[in-house]
Formats: C-alpha cells, structure tokens, sequence
C-alpha cells in the first residue's frame, strides 16, 4: 500500500487533455443566490479526462464545496479549483472537479480556506446537484494550504 508521504503534485492544468486552456483562477460571472438560475446548468462541457494518474497517491491544492458531514466535520466534497466555483459562479468543466471522500471527517474552517488533498486518484464520471465531476480522490490526509 502506498503511503501519503509517497505522492505525486499534481496541478489543475495536469488534469486537463493535452492542449485545452486551463479555467480562469478569477471569480468570473458572480451570481446572486437568488438570481433563479442554477448554476449547474452553466456548466462548460468537458473536452475529456486523463487517465495518467489512475491508481496513483497525488497532492492537489484547491478548495472545499461540502457534499456530505459527520458531525461537523465534511467527509465528502468537491475540490474546485478556484474559490467560488459551484455556488457564487458556474462550475468549471467536469475535468477541473474531484469528488473527494474521507473516511476521518476534515474540520472546514470555510469555504475560501484552500486546502492539500492528498490520496488515491483516479477518473469518475459522477453528477451531483452542483455539478458534472471527472474525477475522484480518496482522501488519505487533508490538510490547509502552505505555499
């Protein structure tokens, strides 16, 4: 088994097919809650997924949109890749998404707290309420962001 210590860095533009622009990091388009219009339905199409880091224990920043709680703490979410995605603005497409489940509930302090993911990756084609996602990650250590 692999340990968490043993992992691969990976970037949001790694998980994107060869020669597709990455999503803008900006909080582009900012919707009001009550605007009417969910945002799920704004969602771009995705050009594909890649399969390199199937199977593979990676590290990816990014931010928590909150799927599932223990108690107070989250045990599955979606990583987003800029803060906002999902709930202030359309989400980015499903291959800029990680679906993110964790057996020890993570503590979220907010929702523009970033975070390190790190754990077993690989490719997922799964729908939520919020959005598209591409990809999935079990967490085996979850921990705030340190540049």
């Amino acid at each position: 088994m692999a340990r968490a210590e043993d992992y691969i860095d990976l970037d949001w533009e790694d998980l994107l097919p060869v020669g597709q622009t990455p999503v803008p990091s900006a909080l582009p388009d900012v919707k009001p809650h009550d605007e009417g219009t969910q945002l799920s339905s704004q969602q771009p199409a995705s050009s594909g997924v890649r399969t390199d880091w199937n199977g593979k224990v990676v590290r990816l920043p990014g931010y928590v949109i909150p799927i599932e709680y223990t108690g107070t703490g989250v045990t599955a979410f979606i990583l987003a890749p800029f803060v906002g995605a999902c709930i202030h603005v359309p989400p980015p497409p499903a291959n800029q998404l990680i679906f993110v489940t964790t057996s020890k509930p993570y503590e979220i302090d907010g929702l523009f707290e970033p975070v390190n993911v790190i754990g077993m990756f690989g490719v997922s084609s799964l729908s939520t309420h919020l959005a598209d996602i591409g990809y999935a990650l079990s967490a085996d250590r979850i921990e705030p962001y340190r540049a």
